[in-house]
Formats: C-alpha cells, structure tokens, sequence
C-alpha cells in the first residue's frame, strides 16, 4: 500500500503498450523531423534508427522481448558464465582505478606516481622499456608505494623478462605480499602484433616461473594491439580469446595446472565511446573466456576473467584535444557498467605527448565522479536484462567464437597472424570510408574543426605509440595547412546562405583550408566586389539556397571565372555549371585533397 493509500501495482502488471504503437509514436517524430517520408510504413522506424556495427551486428533502437527468447542465461554476478561480472555483487565498491604511466624521467614518474595514489587511483600500470620507464628505474619509483595495497602491472613489450624480474626484485626487498591485481604483463603476441620482434612464447613460462611465487599474474592479454591496429570489436574479441588459448596451452607445457595457468593470466580491453558496443564487449569477453576455461577444464574458481578496460587511443584526436574528455568519460562509464574489474582513462592529451599535472588530474577524476557522485559502480551489471544489450552481448559473442574457431581451424593464432592482419586492415578500409564520408563524425576534427586553435606543447613520448588513429587522415592535412583560402561566394541575405555557409566552411577546415566569406550580397555584382577585395582567389565556393542558386547562380559562376576563378564549387546539389559539389554524402578527404591539389596549382 502506498502513502496516498493507493495500492502499488507491480510493473510487470502495469500498462503495457504493444510494439505497433511505439512504431506509430515514432514514425510521427521522425516524419515531423523529415528523416521518414509521410507514406512510408510505420515499421520503417526500425531501419532507420537501428545502426550496424563493422562486423555487420544490429544495434536495435529498442529491447523487447522477443529478442532475447533465445539468448542463454547470464548467471548472477560471480558466477559462471560471468557474463554478469567476475564478482558477487557483494563484494563490489567501484572498480580498481588504474594510472598509467610511461614517462622515462624517472623522477617526474615517481612524483607522478604519488600524487596519482594520493588522489584516487588504487593500481599503476607502467610502460616498461623501449624509450619509456627505464627498467633499472623501477625501484625507485616504487620505493613509496604499498605494493600489498596498491596493485603493479607492467607492460613491457621490448624487455618483459627484464621487468618481470625487477618488479619481482622490488616485491623480495619489500617482503610483501602483492596487491591482488599485480602483474608482470608479458605478451609476445601482443608484441609481435604491434612489431617488437617475432614471437617468443619461451617467456612465457619465464615470466611464469617467476610470478607464481609471489602469487601475481605473469601474463596479461592485452586484446588492444588488435584495437590499436584498428580491429573492430569481434576481431579485438577473437584476438584475446586466440591469445589466451596461446598463452594457457603454453604454461601447460611448462608443467603448471590447468588451474594455474588459467590464474596466471589477465586481460585487457579498450572502451571506447560507443556505449553499448562496448559494455556489450566486455561482457561478452567474460562469457566467452568462461567456455574457454570449461572445455579446458578449468574449474569454476579459476574461469573468471580478470579484466582491465582503458579508454581507446584510436578514437582520441589531436586536434580540439579537450573534446577528448568527452571520450573519455563515456568510454569509462561503458567500462564501469561493462563490468571491468579495472579501468585506465587516458588522459585527454595523450595524442600530443606525455600527459601533464592537469590531464592526469582530470584523468583520474573522471572514474572517482562516476564512481562516488555518479554512483554507477552502485549496482552490479546495471545493463544486465535490458533486451537490447542482452542482445548485442549474445551476437558478439557468438560472431566472436566463429571467428576464434576460424583461427584454431588455421593452426592457432601464430599461424594465423597474417591473416588476422589482412581482416584487421578490411576494417581499417570499412571505416576509413565511413570516416571520410563524415557517416562516423570526429567532433572538432572531421566535424565542428576549430581551424585557428593553439594546442597546448607536450613533452614528446621517448617510445613510439603506433596507433590507427581514426581521425589521422584528417589530421596529416590540418598538420599542413593550405597556404591560401577559398573564397565563399555568399548569396543573398545572412539567413539565406548561412546554413551552406558554415556547412562549406566547416568542411573545408577539416581539410585545414581556411575561407573568406563575401558576407551579405545583393547580385552578381556585390560578389564580384567582394571577391576583388579578397584578392580574387583561384578556389571559389558557392554558398546560398536553392532559390538564389536557380535565379543568378550560373551567371554568377561564369562571372566568377572571368574575373580570375580556376576552380568553382556549390555547396549542394544545384547543376549551376561548377566544377563540382560540396553536399552532405560526398567523401570529404576526396573532395578535400583535391580542392587542395587547386589551392596549391
């Protein structure tokens, strides 16, 4: 009984409203937005609002039932499948906030380091190596660290033996026991994937031999190599199943239990800022690692995944940097309802250099939000039972495990790096088109580019970071700014050539091409006065609506062109005699590398 005396109703008793009527509801919005037509079938809402992933998986706009008729049971928090989480909801408290770090001035690093601890992080994870943190700089820098409460994982591609074995030195003249967390990180396949050197599983059982005494995991499958070349989420998915499969049968050989082994390894994906791909990713991890360990014969105890989630290079851009926070923040929030026992937000200014005092603030301040003000770690696997998500979960997974399969029919995953390699670079080419066609939008790089922006100086890396960076075609052109601007021939009023306006001048600063703007016009005449006083540019843009464009435009251009005008563009469809178009749908990098091909002539 409520207070009001009323009586509650359960909501599964509530009203309920029939899937004909939401499609009605929705068909009314969208044609009122002119995104469906007026005798279109209400049931088109479904094409329109669904989107596809890179490996063709539907997204639905909305989670019924029947979606998940057939989708097997996630269990509860802690218990196989895991899908839900690899632990009970009783012990949740917010995930391990996790700092990385890779600075070689070892004396920055440590003071880093502190404050960092100091300031809500619970675990570090430190680029050991190859131009990053020295290796023989380790003792130092975890000279004031509680190494039982603060967990250490390594990532050491060049030298993982090397600092396995410092990490281990630091943790005997300490004599303590491990945070639960630590690992020494070694990952050949992870390493080949990215480039340092052939694969060497022999250090595998290495690393092993020198972590199970101290109780830490030896190795960690970090599924971002597949990320950062640019795989989508189901090769990022079979990329860690492959390697964990690698990795499991290799410490096997080294004479360690089924059981051992599988506790000797971590793993670690990236969140990115596609919410529901990613939270339905990381569960799916969880559940598809579990059928591993079951056919393996890894008892139920040791078939939880232990999972770090960090924020996604590729999708962090250079330029308008700040837009990066923004990224971030949905990305750890995905991973944090995801289910990630660990979560690294990158800071904002990774793409430049090495972070600073600020970004790494802003960094860790991200999860402590979510996590205590936001309070979404309150709840464990708040996604779970949502039709929607339930679904995606159970379609990655499945794409997932066929394509796992296709890489143990092949030999494994080091016979099969070639040709993991050829269907990563498929992806990169998908959605590099999607990406210059603007249908996968990049604020303040392909979209809203704020040509005239300072960036702030960073330190640069003392290791190289090769990463897809999906903005980096739109990047290398604002690196090279075009020496001279487009002039936009505005036609009419403000309000008449505005919306093409910035329309034309937005695209053509994506391609780091500035414009000048003839401003309010009354006829072919103030044009042509206007562009006089800009100096005649050889690259014109037309910029007005379709009534002035059929009423001068086409005298306009020929006008244009006898006053010094080599190349002549519209922005929109008309057919008024220019060179070419400039409307939505066009491959932006195309028309851009060409416009600026005109510039430079």
């Amino acid at each position: 009984m409520a207070t009001d005396g009323t009586v509650d109703v359960p909501l599964s008793e509530g009203l309920e409203h029939t899937q004909d009527e939401w499609e009605q509801a929705t068909a009314a919005v969208l044609r009122k937005a002119r995104k469906l037509a007026d005798d279109a079938p209400d049931s088109e809402v479904w094409s329109k609002l669904a989107t596809t992933t890179l490996d063709g998986i539907t997204v639905t706009p909305l989670g019924t039932p029947d979606l998940t008729r057939d989708v097997a049971d996630g269990g509860l928090p802690g218990q196989a499948p895991f899908t839900r989480g690899s632990a009970a909801a009783s012990e949740l408290d917010g995930w391990d906030v996790r700092a990385w770090f890779a600075d070689p001035d070892a004396e920055r690093t440590a003071k880093d380091v502190v404050t960092d601890l100091e300031n809500g992080v619970n675990s570090l994870w430190l680029s050991v190596g190859g131009g990053a943190i020295p290796v023989d700089a380790l003792a130092t820098i975890l000279e004031p660290v509680f190494l039982d409460l603060a967990a250490v994982v390594l990532d050491a591609p060049t030298e993982p033996l090397a600092a396995a074995r410092a990490l281990a030195g630091v943790l005997e003249d300490k004599a303590v026991t491990a945070a639960h967390g630590t690992s020494f990180g070694a990952d050949p396949l992870g390493a080949t994937l990215r480039g340092h050197g052939d694969t060497d599983l022999g250090i595998v059982a290495e690393v092993a031999a020198l972590a199970k005494p101290d109780g830490v995991r030896a190795v960690t499958v970090d599924a971002t190599a597949a990320h950062d070349a640019g795989a989508s989420d189901v090769q990022e998915l079979a990329w860690s199943l492959a390697a964990g499969v690698t990795y499991l049968r290799a410490l096997v050989d080294a004479g360690h239990s089924v059981d051992d082994a599988a506790a000797l390894i971590d793993f670690r994906y990236a969140a990115t800022d596609e919410q529901f791909p990613t939270i339905a990713k990381l569960r799916a991890a969880r559940r598809l690692w579990n059928r591993v360990a079951e056919l393996s014969g890894v008892t139920t105890a040791a078939a939880g995944q232990l999972q770090h989630a960090v924020t996604s290079r590729p999708m962090m851009a250079k330029y308008d940097p700040y837009v990066n926070m923004l990224r971030t923040t949905v990305a750890a929030f995905s991973a944090g309802v995801g289910g990630a026992a660990s979560v690294t937000v990158l800071p904002f200014d990774e793409p430049l250099g090495l972070p600073e005092q600020f970004s790494r603030r802003i960094a860790r301040n991200t999860s402590s939000l979510l996590i205590s003000e936001s309070h979404v770690a309150a709840v464990a696997d708040p996604a779970g039972g949502a039709h929607a998500v339930e679904k995606l979960t159970d379609d990655l997974a499945r794409a997932a495990w066929t394509l796992f399969g296709e890489i143990e029919g092949r030999g494994g995953l080091v016979a099969s790096l070639d040709f993991l390699r050829d269907a990563i670079a498929e992806t990169v080419s998908a959605r590099a088109l999607d990406i210059a066609k603007r249908k996968r939008p990049i604020t303040g790089v392909s979209e809203f580019p704020n040509l005239h922006e300072e960036l702030p100086e960073r330190r640069p890396y003392g290791h190289p970071i090769d990463v897809h960076r999906y903005a980096g075609e739109y990047e290398a052109l604002r690196d090279d700014r075009a020496a001279t601007p487009v002039f936009l021939a505005s036609m009419g009023t403000v309000a008449a050539y505005t919306a093409r306006g910035t329309f034309a001048a937005n695209l053509l600063a994506a391609g780091g091409i500035d414009t000048v703007v003839a401003g309010p016009t009354e006829g072919v005449d103030d044009v042509l006065k206007a562009y006089d006083e800009a100096g005649r540019p050889a690259t014109v843009c037309l910029v007005g609506n379709d009534k002035a464009y059929e009423a001068w435009g086409a005298d306009l251009v020929t006008a244009l062109r006898e006053a010094g005008a080599t190349y002549v563009i519209v922005a929109g469809k008309a057919d008024i005699g220019a060179d070419t178009n400039a409307a939505a749908g066009l491959d932006a990098l195309a028309f851009l590398r060409e416009t600026r091909e005109r510039l430079s002539a």
